[in-house]
């Protein structure tokens, strides 16, 4: 791919994680609706090990819940194509 091509895909990622995330679920995804209708749910809640920088997928300081989760996408979208390129940089040299 050259580079023109790998904007037009993170320009596409990054539509997307715009247009959608705003629609996604409120509702507990598959693990932890299980613990929830098993009534185990609370034994794995407490203190994390280590904070969440973007929290239930939410940007932090956001008021507007559509707008944190869209910034939230585009945010998680980022991290991954730059540690992606990053990789593919590193492992073909």
């Amino acid at each position: 791919m050259n580079k023109k091509e790998i904007l037009i895909s993170l320009g596409i990622a990054l539509l997307v994680a715009i247009v959608l995330s705003p629609f996604a679920s409120p509702h507990p995804d598959g693990l932890e609706r299980v613990a929830e209708d098993k009534g185990f749910l609370e034994k794995g809640e407490g203190e994390p090990l280590v904070a969440s920088p973007i929290p239930d997928y939410t940007f932090p300081g956001i008021h507007n819940e559509k707008v944190a989760t869209a910034v939230a996408g585009v945010t998680g979208t980022l991290i991954v194509f730059g540690l992606g390129y990053g990789l593919a940089k590193v492992l073909k040299k």
